[in-house]
């Protein structure tokens, strides 16, 4: 602290907690409005530094020791009460924030102290050119990381990620608030870089680290949706290989059926011709596809898979009421639908690997009920099938389809949950239908 009078005390804190409250909120966002916002930090910040200066008034060597750990304590807390994100993604960022802070105040005092005789107001003038540089590069280089970075956070974050991070801040506090300013040596100033360099790498490394395994992730789901297309072009093709095989069948059928028709005519009998045509239609209608429901795309692809788990020896029953046309996109349904059933078929036959003893059988329930589409889905599973997160391990589902049916659910505001009820899987699904446009 260079000293002074109370006013420029003042202005050296207002200017600090601005550049903070500025740094934070272009890497935070509120929980509140814009104007809720501003009004939160500014009484926040007209009570803060008033009673840092009272402070400075009553006690100045006390307060030039610790007045910036309070300060950055008390900031803290009323960040994470603002900030809209979780108390670990808050905490990421405010170590960043206070590496930043870190900067421009040492950086401030530093270049007075060095350069020009510990002036007062080029401490300030740096701190300001500071704080403006750190938030053009924040919006211009760095938003759009911090953007994914903080999506990656929430989902991987750790504890131990945390513990380093909240030493981190305390190593970064412990230099802030004990620099001598008083003598200026070239050991000292080494001792201010290499601490810099040390927090900086680690705020980059764990950084780093986390976006590395966030891109990770987000390639890992990006195969799995181009699997699941795989998987689903394959179930169409099966459907469009059974309707060419049925259509040769049924061109073939015809023939012989218009020689049998005709002979019958030649010959008169005619109640020998009206009982083979009561055969012929009782032999069409078996041979029928399965109406499932009305919307084609649905019928169609849980006809293929209920073929596929009979052909399994797997108990299936459908209960589907939904109408032909839906807001909701075929393709988006049909993800949703055809993984959880593939899912289902995976799990009947990893029982019946392990265990010949227990029937296995699979229910499906799709309804509409105003504008909320209602799916579940329950089927026999190994009693061991575990949960991790609240979503079963890949090793369980044949590694492909939920994170599909995940992704499908949460962009109609879905509610969804799975669980293992002592060897039966159960899977649910409510989520929003858009309205149509």
């Amino acid at each position: 602290m260079l000293g002074g009078s109370v006013y420029t005390a003042f202005i050296r804190f207002a200017i600090s907690l601005a550049g903070v409250i500025l740094l934070y909120s272009r890497m935070s966002e509120s929980r509140f409005g814009r104007k809720r916002t501003i009004v939160c930090y500014g009484g926040f910040s007209v009570a803060l530094i008033t009673l840092a200066c009272i402070w400075y008034v009553i006690d100045w060597e006390s307060c030039v020791r610790i007045v910036a750990f309070i300060m950055y304590m008390c900031f803290a807390v009323f960040a994470i009460f603002m900030s809209r994100d979780s108390v670990y993604l808050s905490i990421y960022k405010l170590a960043l924030t206070f590496y930043m802070m870190a900067v421009f105040v040492v950086g401030g005092l530093e270049v007075a102290v060095i350069f020009f005789d510990r002036n007062v107001w080029v401490d300030i003038i740096m701190r300001i050119l500071l704080i403006l540089l750190m938030t053009f590069v924040i919006d211009r280089k760095l938003k759009s990381s911090i953007r994914d970075f903080s999506d990656y956070v929430t989902k991987e974050v750790d504890k131990f990620s945390v513990a380093v991070m909240i030493i981190s801040i305390l190593l970064g506090i412990g230099f802030i608030l004990n620099p001598d300013v008083r003598v200026t040596t070239p050991h000292r100033l080494y001792q201010i870089i290499i601490n810099f360099v040390l927090t900086g790498t680690l705020q980059l490394l764990m950084f780093r680290f986390y976006l590395h395994i966030g891109k990770e992730k987000k390639y890992e789901r990006e195969n799995q949706l181009i699997q699941m297309n795989y998987r689903l072009l394959e179930r169409q093709i099966e459907i469009l290989e059974e309707s060419v095989e049925s259509g040769r069948r049924i061109r073939h059928d015809v023939r012989h059926n218009n020689a049998v028709i005709a002979e019958y005519v030649r010959r008169g009998q005619k109640e020998e011709l009206l009982q083979f045509l009561k055969e012929y239609d009782r032999e069409t209608d078996q041979g029928a596809v399965e109406m499932i429901c009305a919307n084609s795309a649905v019928n169609n692809i849980l006809s293929a898979y209920t073929r596929k788990a009979r052909n399994e020896q797997i108990k299936v029953r459908l209960d589907i009421e939904i109408g032909k046309n839906l807001a909701i996109p075929n393709i988006d349904l049909v993800a949703i639908l055809a993984n959880a059933y593939e899912n289902a078929i995976y799990a009947c036959m990893e029982v019946k690997k392990h265990s010949d003893e227990r029937e296995c059988s699979i229910h499906l329930m799709v309804r509409k009920r105003k504008n909320k589409l209602i799916i579940y889905c329950s089927n026999t599973c190994r009693k061991e099938t575990e949960l991790k997160n609240g979503q079963p391990k890949a090793e369980f589902t044949g590694g492909i389809g939920v994170s599909s049916i995940i992704k499908t659910a949460e962009k109609y505001d879905g509610e969804y949950d799975f669980k293992n009820d002592n060897g039966v899987f159960i899977f649910r699904l409510v989520m929003n239908i858009p309205a149509d446009i």
